[in-house]
């Protein structure tokens, strides 16, 4: 597969394809922001209730989760053009939907679909620069893979908060959903006229039992991380998950049973061998644990602690932003001279800034942007490198599969992350105040980061 796509690229416009790839990771970077900062006006034009709310976001997360793995999946047996395509399209047309809806669970339905479109499209972005950036330029394009994650975050801030205020054509929030459809459009007319064919894989199919009991099995993971909350975390929640539990190492079993009889397995079951990228994975699920419930407990913060209105709060992320794509920049070049130990640095800028924040917090609130561009720093240090980090030992043929492996990883830290530290901050909140509640998010993300820089060693002696 390798071979195929490095004979229909050249070096020139390889660089094409990398800005097609990276324009979608954009717009599906820029829709997981920009949505949370719209998310009190749907609730009141659509009278939604606070359930829904929660759904509109969580479902999205785990249609997303859940399918991630057979999108890339996909992508290796269709090719990553045919997908990403098929990805961009759906998620095209799933934005306008959700810019439609006309009420809190038609949103829902549409944010269920937008999440498996994306889970469709945003494998095929890892899987691009692993297939096509496997020489001395591969720093650089994963640089400009995490510069566009630091935009995208800046922008979703930004952008949410201009569109719901401006109430552009009287279209209010609907206006965040619209601006995709658009973007879509360029990037499907782009790569359908730059983007490598890539042909079936002759003789596979997909694992369809597989990719049932996976979706089960995650949905038994997911589901009660992002709702348990609401249902006090009861005792048949923990039951669900230790379900999830049983199901994934079901699968596992499953995989095996399909490989031993000549099919493709839903997972390169090789990958589960190779040290490099499962200590890889262990690294990222910390990293991410720390990373979406960051911004949930930073934001609760200014708005119920610092009393700062939304479009302020944006502006106060803007220096963690342009410091995470200054940092992105820097990776590249230090992980070409200093390979995976430039990811260590990165977890230890970001410590030193959760120091700082705890201590600006105590004495200093006017510091917040300043405090917050340090661990912005060490996070871009971090981000891009660490995916072409992980998926350096992946097959070529396997860089769908890899590269929903690293995503579905990503989602569910991601998601309990937000569960888990999101529920310490609430409660310390409510019995103490919203300072001692940031304290003790700090201490938790500390922790994860300071494991992620454990496996980030671990991964290191690996690859040596």
């Amino acid at each position: 597969m390798h071979q195929i796509v490095s004979a229909h690229v050249d070096s020139s416009r390889r660089w094409w394809v990398l800005a097609i790839v990276v324009a979608a990771q954009f717009m599906f970077g820029v829709d997981a922001f920009i949505v949370n900062v719209a998310i009190p006006t749907i609730a009141s034009e659509l009278q939604a209730s606070s359930a829904q709310i929660e759904a509109v976001i969580a479902i999205y997360l785990i249609a997303y989760a859940t399918l991630v793995v057979t999108g890339g999946r996909l992508g290796d047996i269709y090719g990553t053009k045919n997908v990403f395509l098929a990805g961009v399209l759906g998620f095209t047309v799933t934005s306008l939907w959700c810019g439609l809806a006309q009420s809190g669970p038609g949103l829902i339905a549409a944010r269920l679909a937008q999440g498996s479109t994306a889970a469709l499209m945003v494998p095929q972005v890892l899987a691009t620069l692993h297939l096509l950036f496997a020489d001395g330029s591969r720093g650089r394009a994963f640089g400009i893979y995490g510069i566009v994650l630091g935009l995208a975050g800046a922008a979703g801030f930004l952008l949410g908060g201009v569109l719901v205020t401006l109430d552009l054509a009287g279209l209010g929030w609907r206006a965040v959903f619209f601006v995709n459809v658009p973007f879509g459009l360029v990037i499907i007319a782009a790569a359908s006229w730059i983007m490598p064919s890539v042909p079936r894989r002759a003789g596979t199919r997909l694992d369809v039992p597989g990719a049932i009991v996976l979706f089960a099995g995650l949905l038994c993971l997911i589901g009660p991380l992002l709702f348990g909350h609401d249902v006090h975390w009861a005792p048949w929640v923990w039951l669900v998950m230790a379900t999830g539990v049983a199901i994934v190492a079901a699968f596992l079993w499953l995989e095996r049973v399909v490989a031993s009889r000549g099919g493709m397995p839903l997972i390169d079951l090789a990958l589960l061998s190779d040290a490099v990228f499962m200590r890889g994975l262990y690294a990222v699920f910390f990293f991410f644990f720390a990373n979406l419930s960051f911004y949930l407990v930073i934001t609760m913060f200014m708005q119920r602690g610092l009393h700062i209105p939304p479009l302020q709060a944006g502006m106060v992320f803007l220096p963690l932003a342009l410091a995470f794509v200054i940092a992105s920049r820097h990776s590249g070049a230090r992980a070409r001279h200093r390979g995976t130990l430039v990811l260590i640095e990165g977890c230890a800028v970001q410590m030193i800034g959760l120091a700082s924040l705890v201590l600006m917090v105590a004495w200093a609130q006017t510091l917040l942007a300043l405090v917050l561009a340090i661990f912005g720093y060490g996070q871009g240090l971090v981000m891009a490198a660490l995916s072409s980090a992980v998926l350096s030992t992946v097959n070529p043929a396997s860089a769908g599969s890899g590269a929903g492996m690293y995503g579905m990883t990503a989602q569910i830290a991601n998601a309990a992350g937000v569960a888990a530290i999101g529920a310490a901050f609430f409660a310390i909140e409510a019995a103490y105040s919203a300072r001692l509640a940031l304290f003790a998010a700090a201490a938790l993300f500390t922790l994860s980061i300071a494991a992620c820089a454990a496996f980030l060693s671990w991964m290191r002696r690996a690859a040596a």
